[in-house]
């Protein structure tokens, strides 16, 4: 509808149409005066709305204004915590913050990932797991967190193959022979692990299931005291990570039989994968990333996967990791989310058919 072409006269025709003239005078001034107040009220609050969107904007925008706590629930001088230290450097460099690693061991790495998970979601707080973070909640009932619901992907790091090892006394040199042996002799042979429901345990479940073997499982309580006794002979054989092993498989002390990586390793070119020799599709890997605690902003998530994932991809860093044959896996959120839904489903399979309990 058209307004009036003369305001002036179109309301003096209002007040002539009209009996009740002091009645319609009130009424159009009260309209006036609300009228009014609106638009001020208006007013006001696209103001405030103006000054305090920016602040918002902006103190995520300077995250972080202090140092950040990566959480490591391992024990410090491990692999893992050798490697969390080495990109904890770079991020500082990125970030101009220090990133500190804080080891918190315990619980097959759920007492540190509970820290997290209870942590405020200020960006200031966040994990390097690694594996345990799918495969526990498929072995115990007693989590006191839930990685879906109070923690959130943030990226994926790196990852380790695993390399299935054999006393030298073993007569197995090559897979098919070991696969011979393990078929023929059962579980005369018995093989360690860093503990029960730990990957050097799983994978080693996982292969003997899939070539339809058995073996007599003896756990440790750490990948030193398991590689420790395979040397010693008192177990015949051993998944261990291969920037661990590959020391021993130079000098002499073990063998390596095949490697659970989906391609061959540069730094151990000699060893084939276990999925080219013994069972297609295999792969048997210790990986990492990072997470953070639910609810924490996507802009601090963005920014910090971006840093991580341009560490990952510096020539210099990638020359260091390749000496300990660690992977690069540079995994953005959405990639690491994915990812950890796929081993989620992998393992917690393992886990049911093997019934593997850590009660």
């Amino acid at each position: 509808m058209r307004p009036p072409p003369n305001r002036k006269k179109h309301i003096r025709g209002i007040y002539a149409a009209c009996p009740d003239r002091l009645h319609l005078h009130d009424t159009l001034r009260g309209m006036q005066e609300l009228s009014s107040m609106s638009a001020r009220w208006l007013a006001g609050s696209l103001a405030s709305l103006l000054l305090l969107l920016p602040s918002a904007v902006r103190a995520q925008a300077e995250w972080p204004q202090r140092p950040v706590r990566l959480v490591l629930p391992f024990v410090a001088g491990g692999g893992t915590d050798i490697t969390a230290r080495l990109l904890a450097q770079r991020m500082t460099d990125r970030l101009r913050q220090p990133v500190l690693i804080e080891n918190r061991a315990g619980g097959q790495g759920n007492i540190g990932a509970q820290v997290v998970a209870r942590a405020a979601p200020d960006g200031y707080t966040m994990l390097y797991n690694t594996s345990f973070i799918v495969t526990s909640p498929a072995m115990t009932t007693a989590m006191s967190y839930d990685w879906r619901r109070d923690l959130t992907p943030v990226v994926g790091t790196v990852s380790v193959p695993l390399i299935l090892l054999v006393h030298p006394s073993v007569p197995a040199r090559t897979p098919a022979e070991f696969v011979t042996l393990l078929k023929a002799r059962g579980t005369e042979l018995s093989y360690s692990s860093a503990g029960i429901g730990n990957t050097t345990h799983l994978a080693v479940v996982r292969l003997l299931r899939e070539i339809g073997a058995s073996s007599t499982h003896i756990p440790y309580s750490g990948g030193g005291p398991a590689l420790t006794d395979l040397m010693r002979g008192v177990v015949q054989f051993y998944m261990d990570t291969t920037n661990t092993a590959i020391g021993y498989i130079r000098d002499g002390s073990v063998h390596a039989i095949a490697i659970g990586s989906a391609r061959r390793v540069d730094s151990l070119a000699e060893v084939p994968t276990v999925t080219e020799s013994m069972l297609a599709g295999y792969t048997a890997e210790s990986w990492a990333g990072v997470m953070a605690p639910a609810g924490t902003a996507s802009t601090i998530i963005e920014r910090f996967s971006r840093e991580m994932l341009a560490v990952l991809a510096e020539p210099e860093l990638q020359a260091r990791l390749e000496q300990s044959s660690t992977i690069p896996t540079a995994l953005g959120t959405e990639a690491y989310r994915v990812f950890l839904e796929s081993e989620a489903a992998k393992w917690q399979a393992v886990i049911q058919a093997a019934s593997i309990r850590l009660e």
